[in-house]
């Protein structure tokens, strides 16, 4: 009989295609489901990096014409209609305010300085909005996927307590299998989980840099503004 067992457990196939291929459909799906969450953390991820690093390029050039000593006017009127990143849209907000304040007499309309500011800081939250859009879902997967996957795993454990008591047999050929396809769904989940949370935590501070240069570009500009006003 031990023999006989221990030829059936040699010849069953453990590999993952066969683990998800006999799980239940429970457990199938779990699988799939932690499976699609992992793809869709590193196309984010992917996608994020290479957002994250186009945004510092461009923020530098900016950076560079907006203190190469052209004038602020000149400046505007060749970003203004398209501008392409974020350094430049703040400065296009906070540049459209001032303009708006110009009376015909060339005198300004009180309050000016407050409503670039204002201008300005709504622009940037505009762009913090957009950096850190889809990082949700990392945070999300990071602290969900392990529990989905436990969930696929006692599935699979009492579906291997169910055929044992149906077969009346304990030995390891029964019990492995189930036992197999339930810490697969743990396993998966994760596979999922633990990148999920390094990129949620990577990505974020990135955001949190381009997003702290923004305000300090923003801060700089209303600093020349108001100078221009005293």
């Amino acid at each position: 009989m031990e023999t006989e067992t221990l030829s059936m457990a040699q010849e069953m196939d453990f590999s993952l295609l066969a683990l998800f291929f006999r799980a239940s459909f429970v457990v199938q799906i779990v699988m799939v489901m932690l499976f699609a969450a992992s793809i869709w953390v590193w196309a984010i991820a992917f996608s994020k990096f290479s957002t994250y690093r186009l945004s510092r390029r461009r923020a530098a050039q900016f950076d560079a014409a907006f203190w190469s000593g052209e004038p602020l006017d000149e400046l505007f009127d060749k970003v203004a209609e398209r501008p392409r990143s974020a350094s430049e849209r703040v400065f296009v907000a906070g540049m459209t305010e001032w303009q708006r304040s110009l009376r015909d007499d060339g005198a300004l309309i009180p309050g000016v300085q407050q409503r670039v500011d204002r201008s300005m800081d709504v622009a940037i939250g505009r762009e913090a909005e957009r950096l850190t859009s889809g990082l949700n879902f990392l945070a999300t997967t990071g602290a969900t996927a392990p529990f989905i996957g436990l969930f696929g795993t006692v599935w699979g454990i009492m579906r291997s307590f169910q055929e044992i008591a149906t077969s009346g047999n304990t030995s390891l050929a029964v019990v492995a299998p189930g036992i197999a396809e339930a810490l697969m769904a743990t396993g998966l989940g994760l596979l999922a989980a633990i990148p999920a949370v390094i990129l949620y935590n990577k990505l974020s501070a990135d955001a949190d840099r381009l997003v702290a240069g923004y305000e300090g570009f923003a801060d700089e500009f209303s600093t020349l503004l108001s100078r221009q006003l005293d």
